[in-house]
């Protein structure tokens, strides 16, 4: 079962979007390119999420302390691992992931970025998760 926070986290998310496209800073050049990033505690979720942005060739620079990032990104995950109805009927044996990040910029406090996903049956749990978030967050960049 999610947590309050993680569901709370979810739902902030998911109103901030509208139909699963992400929730973009009006200012042009928001995150340039080559900005420091902190990405924070996410239960574990940090781990995949900055193996994806590695994989995905995200434009940033990731950094081991808040002190030194000019960007936060923070956020939560959660999976559903298949029930047994599920295995037996379907047989499908992939899990349900939910993710959502938010990009903050720590000199503004302002919210630049805000990114939803919702995989059913995910053949790659929180890796499948954490690579669309690292491939709309190189979008909102600039990367190519």
């Amino acid at each position: 079962m999610p947590s309050l926070k993680t569901l709370s986290l979810l739902l902030l998310a998911s109103v901030a979007l509208s139909n699963g496209t992400p929730l973009h800073a009006q200012s042009q050049n928001s995150m340039p390119a080559g900005s420091k990033f902190y990405v924070s505690p996410m239960g574990g979720f940090e781990t995949f999420l900055k193996e994806a942005m590695d994989k995905k060739k995200v434009p940033i620079e990731l950094v081991d302390s808040r002190d030194k990032a000019d960007f936060e990104i923070s956020g939560a995950a959660d999976s559903q691992k298949a029930g047994t109805a599920k295995k037996l009927i379907m047989w499908d044996w992939h899990s349900n992931e939910q993710a959502s990040i938010q990009v903050t910029n720590l000199r503004t406090k302002e919210l630049v970025f805000a990114y939803s996903v919702n995989k059913q049956s995910s053949a790659h749990g929180k890796r499948s998760s954490a690579e669309a978030c690292a491939k709309h967050l190189k979008e909102k960049i600039g990367g190519k």
